[in-house]
């Protein structure tokens, strides 16, 4: 069994562009879990049907946390399923689904990601690297070069589209929750990759992705999000020279940007407060 698991923060129309794109036939078994994290998004209930889940989170709680939600109901029903997290503003191309089973029994990792396209067909995602004496989180076609591999080894995947192979962990896997949003795929991957779990990407599975089409109606907050997350994870996963090194230059460019990009600047700066506040707190 497949479950699409789907966080929802005012995207009802992307969902229901998704949820056409994936098969009506019954010849693979599948279902929706959405995790509502806005609560008078009455819009939302429209969708609903015999596939379709929707779990009430009651209140935003960031990306980590509703997959959290949905995770545990789904392992909770079978913890031998598929759990597919996927982004509200993607779509599959046809046959898609159909595809996720065989390559699970075909390749056993425990963590999969796959091609992502813009909707003008560039590669979006195509793989991640990590370079910790450098700092450097990158995303990298790593299946680019290897035309002929299904499955390749991955440093990290995506969180706009991953996949969950729930029988090869021993229980539930969470998302850190002291990620509201960005970089919580990152520090899920290296957790779970240094607990022996295996991460790859396939050229097999691909999906639609129009790139910030959500993150962008706030954008302080977007920058407000993706500096602390990146922030949190620098510390965790570089020598505290590339931290220091990384954590100066980012502040910089943002005092920087005040003048040409001041939402930008604004919400970095936000960032780097939250974290530092976080510092104190925690201290």
């Amino acid at each position: 069994m497949i479950y699409l698991l789907i966080v929802n923060y005012y995207s009802t129309d992307f969902i229901a562009r998704l949820i056409r794109s994936l098969p009506c036939s019954q010849t693979i078994r599948y279902q929706i879990v959405i995790v509502n994290n806005s609560p008078n998004d009455d819009a939302l209930q429209e969708l609903k049907d015999d596939r379709i889940l929707i779990l009430e989170a009651k209140a935003n709680l960031g990306f980590g946390k509703a997959c959290n939600l949905g995770l545990n109901w789904i392992y909770a029903q079978d913890p031998n399923a598929i759990a597919w997290i996927i982004n509200p503003d993607t779509y599959l191309p046809e046959n898609t689904l159909e595809k996720v089973p065989g390559l699970f029994e075909a390749y056993p990792v425990s963590i999969l990601g796959n091609l992502i396209y813009t909707p003008t067909g560039e590669v979006w995602f195509a793989g991640g690297q990590f370079i910790p004496n450098q700092g450097a989180i990158l995303s990298t076609n790593l299946l680019g070069s290897q035309l002929e591999a299904t499955c390749v080894s991955s440093d990290w995947v995506s969180g706009c589209s991953l996949l969950l192979n729930l029988r090869l962990f021993p229980e539930c896997p969470q998302f850190d929750p002291a990620y509201f949003l960005y970089y919580e795929d990152f520090d899920f991957c290296r957790r779970y990759a240094m607990m022996g779990h295996q991460i790859a990407i396939t050229n097999q599975l691909s999906i639609v992705h129009q790139p910030s089409s959500i993150a962008d109606r706030n954008i302080v907050k977007k920058f407000q999000h993706s500096t602390y997350s990146y922030l949190l994870t620098l510390e965790r996963y570089t020598k505290k020279e590339v931290f220091l090194w990384r954590f100066l230059r980012l502040t910089l460019h943002a005092l920087i940007l005040l003048v040409i990009k001041p939402q930008t600047a604004f919400g970095k700066l936000a960032g780097v407060l939250s974290y530092l506040g976080r510092v104190k707190h925690t201290c």
